[in-house]
């Protein structure tokens, strides 16, 4: 039977049953102080695969966050089988900001990857987080939110086309998986491009924590170690219903066709039918509205939080759902509406 071995990264060893918290230098402020990287990682006693657990690449993205800290602080990990490295913030100058973007030149860190030692300072953080932590690893998830001013609900966005990364993705059981490559530089792309196949999970809106959302975000969790055999259980989840969008003909962005104040008649996860009404823009004094229209059948996956638009601003991101999948996700709503107590 094979044994567990160490995880080694650039200055440090942790052994089989054997838990680090880490801060680990990524770079220098202005003053030269260390900027430093929180990173846990747990070392099952039992030999099995590495994954990952990232977060707040952008520095306001916080949902994800409170998921990986609680599994990496609050799951029991005395039967974890292989290797765990959790890294609840990634982008620690952006966050310590509450900014999306490094603060240094407003730098993207997540089209920074997989980074180079001798570039740009984001591309030298993204270097030293990519080889010591994320490259050495068989899996990945990356948590994220909606930007501010708009709202995801939890879904899915992963190369369907890999086949080692659609396991993934259907291990996380999200009811939206939205198929692409990923930008250039995205953790998710570059990671599954380096043979480490990798997720991005899209949950709520910036600047908060949204119980709901990590409660249902951790089940997956649970559910994507189960698949690869890191917990010692066998529970898969299964969403109840899922659609996979796999073309740009599947899914729009509905923009402002004026500028004014924005009555969104739906929340993000809600489906609306064609030439449903999805909302009204108005003027302050109420005497002008444009109306917003579906069109077609689907999912809104994301919406406006904000309620003031230009001409051309983004509305709601809408995903199209055949008949089939469209009656499941019916079912599916109207019991979280039986559910939902009556105030």
């Amino acid at each position: 039977m094979d044994e567990a071995e160490p995880f080694t990264y650039d200055g440090g060893r942790v052994d089989p049953g054997e838990t680090q918290n880490v801060r680990y230098t990524v770079s220098e402020t202005y003053m030269g102080d260390p900027v430093r990287v929180p990173v846990t990682i747990i070392n099952g006693e039992r030999p099995g695969p590495t994954g990952f657990l990232s977060a707040a690449a952008h520095g306001d993205e916080l949902n994800g966050i409170e998921v990986v800290r609680e599994v990496a602080h609050e799951w029991d990990h005395s039967t974890l089988a292989g290797t765990l490295i959790c890294l609840p913030v990634l982008n620690v100058p952006a966050f310590l900001a509450q900014e999306r973007y490094l603060p240094i030149y407003d730098r993207d860190l997540n089209r920074s990857f997989p980074g180079n030692p001798d570039s740009t300072s984001a591309k030298r953080m993204a270097d030293r987080i990519f080889r010591n932590f994320l490259e050495p690893c068989d899996f990945g998830l990356d948590f994220h939110t909606s930007t501010r001013g708009r709202t995801n609900m939890l879904h899915v966005r992963a190369d369907m086309e890999d086949e080692a990364v659609a396991r993934v993705a259907n291990a996380f059981a999200s009811n939206v998986i939205i198929s692409s490559t990923g930008p250039s530089g995205s953790l998710r792309r570059e990671a599954s491009d380096a043979d480490v196949p990798t997720i991005t999970i899209e949950m709520g809106e910036a600047h908060r924590f949204q119980r709901p959302l990590i409660d249902q975000a951790l089940d997956s969790v649970r559910s994507v170690l189960a698949e690869f055999g890191i917990l010692d259980t066998e529970v898969v989840r299964w969403p109840g219903w899922r659609t996979v969008i796999e073309n740009s003909d599947e899914k729009t962005w509905i923009r402002a066709d004026a500028g004014g104040l924005v009555d969104m008649h739906h929340s993000g996860g809600e489906l609306v039918y064609e030439d449903e009404v999805i909302c009204t823009i108005g003027n302050p004094f109420k005497t002008e509205n444009t109306t917003i229209r579906a069109p077609f059948t689907g999912l809104l996956v994301g919406v406006l939080e904000n309620p003031l638009v230009y001409p051309g601003n983004p509305l709601c991101h809408l995903v199209r759902l055949d008949d089939r999948t469209r009656r499941a996700a019916e079912r599916s709503q109207t019991v979280d509406i039986e559910r939902t107590p009556s105030s």
